[in-house]
């Protein structure tokens, strides 16, 4: 079944694939995870290319590239590999977290210190001063921090991707992916907030009113430890039942 990022529909000559934002890697839980030693293990997220796109693209291992969204674009590294299939790039979701001041405790081990500039025509420019770095604390091991690269954080480019069904965003993104351009930086992230209001209104248009035949404002969430009550799904409470 065609789903939002269909791969007919992206323009392979204009380099567009299909974004995969969300998928985990195995030593990190979330961007929220407190466990050093796993950001030790893990902490950077290169965006993954295939070998043949990569030999399109003249993208080399390492190389700077410019993904652009919807809404705004970001400037990372390339991983090029044979794990991922032509046609879709993917990029690690816990990594990336930035902070604006300099002291933020234990934080400091997983960002990098940024600056956000505000332009009048509704643009975000966000750029990376500086990543990890060492610093005294009254853990010892933050002396001792030897990587400077937490990541870049993709999810500012993307928009609002309300799914018609169940309201939960969307993640694969249509994108276009070239080598970045002698004045882009890694980390840079560019987002047109004027445009990402526009795409919110795109994908609003698409829901369906509600409630449901059955009664649900929204469909149950599935497979949780914890989740709200059964009624809370329903635009009559009453009609859930026990």
């Amino acid at each position: 079944m065609p789903g939002h990022v269909y791969w007919r529909d992206l323009d392979r000559s204009a380099n567009e694939f299909d974004l995969l934002p969300n998928f985990r890697l195995p030593t990190l839980i979330h961007t929220r995870s407190p466990v050093k030693w796993l950001y030790e293990i893990s902490h950077s997220n290169p965006l993954w290319v295939s070998s043949a796109d990569a030999t399109t693209l003249g993208i080399e291992p390492g190389d700077l590239v410019k993904v652009s969204t919807a809404i705004g674009h970001f400037v990372t590294r390339a991983w090029v590999t044979e794990g991922i299939r032509p046609g879709v790039v993917g990029m690690s979701h816990h990594l990336g977290r930035w902070r604006l001041h300099e002291e933020t405790g234990g934080a400091r081990t997983s960002t990098s210190l940024v600056r956000i500039a505000r332009h009048g025509d509704g643009r975000y420019e966000m750029k990376q001063v500086h990543g990890a770095r060492p610093f005294e604390s009254d853990d010892p091991d933050s002396s001792r921090i030897y990587w400077d690269d937490p990541g870049v954080h993709q999810n500012l480019a993307f928009g609002v991707h309300p799914d018609p069904w169940s309201g939960m965003h969307c993640w694969h993104q249509k994108v276009r992916v070239e080598k970045a351009h002698p004045d882009d930086q890694y980390g840079d992230v560019v987002v047109d907030t004027g445009r990402s209001a526009e795409v919110f209104q795109e994908w609003l248009a698409k829901t369906r009113p509600g409630p449901s035949r059955s009664g649900m404002r929204r469909p149950e969430f599935l497979m949780r430890p914890v989740k709200p009550v059964r009624r809370a799904f329903y635009a009559d409470p009453a009609s859930a039942g026990d």
